[in-house]
């Protein structure tokens, strides 16, 4: 499968200044963005920021992100899953998945997570992919948020939804270990009924799941 990027951009507002939200870009202009020190929820600011450049240089990996200025105030990952993950047993080549995505803590509360994603479909490329997020409350930030784990749920859900990304049953191990973790699935309107066939054997490795 040939992954296709094209760049955009949309301006927003925020408070008293412009934000630019733009992707997928490349590594090379991460490098040369900085990086918010507010962006913190899976690994300290540098490492997150070398990590996110390595996606960018996938083949398949796009990354999204908001910036003031030229900081990184957020952004959103999408690659193939990891290799120790049960949705690459798939093996497919048109199945993404949404990483991680995060909003530096002062920029919260303007639904810039919600328009990341919004602007994150409006490629059309986006069409040709399987595209899930799999979501887990031991990621979220419940003391920072104040939110309890079903409020938090809920808001995580509202704001996926945006992207057009729905809840879906699993019978997988780690996500089923917690009530409030979920699969969130968004299938492309080019998808072959062969890969939601292919994707729906992986995501339902039991047949008596209900």
């Amino acid at each position: 499968m040939v992954h296709k990027k094209t760049y955009y951009s949309k301006e927003l507002d925020f408070d008293d200044r412009t934000l630019l939200i733009e992707g997928p870009i490349s590594g090379k202009k991460i490098h040369d963005y900085n990086f918010h020190d507010g962006l913190v929820a899976f690994r300290p600011p540098e490492e997150q920021k070398k990590a996110i450049i390595g996606i960018a240089d996938l083949p398949e990996g796009r990354i999204n992100v908001i910036v003031d200025g030229n900081t990184i105030i957020g952004y959103v990952t999408f690659l193939y899953p990891d290799s120790l993950e049960r949705w690459s047993e798939a093996n497919m080549d048109n199945l993404l998945e949404l990483g991680a995505i995060e909003i530096a803590k002062e920029y919260r509360g303007a639904n810039l997570g919600t328009n990341l994603l919004k602007f994150s479909m409006l490629d059309d490329a986006m069409e040709d992919y399987i595209i899930i997020t799999t979501e887990y409350y031991w990621h979220w930030d419940l003391k920072g948020s104040g939110l309890s784990v079903w409020e938090y749920r809920k808001v995580m859900e509202k704001m996926m939804n945006a992207g057009g990304l729905e809840w879906m049953a699993t019978d997988d191990p780690e996500i089923s270990s917690h009530p409030a973790n979920c699969l969130m699935v968004r299938i492309g309107n080019r998808v072959d009924n062969d890969s939601i066939v292919t994707f729906d054997s992986v995501r339902l490795t039991n047949r008596f799941f209900y």
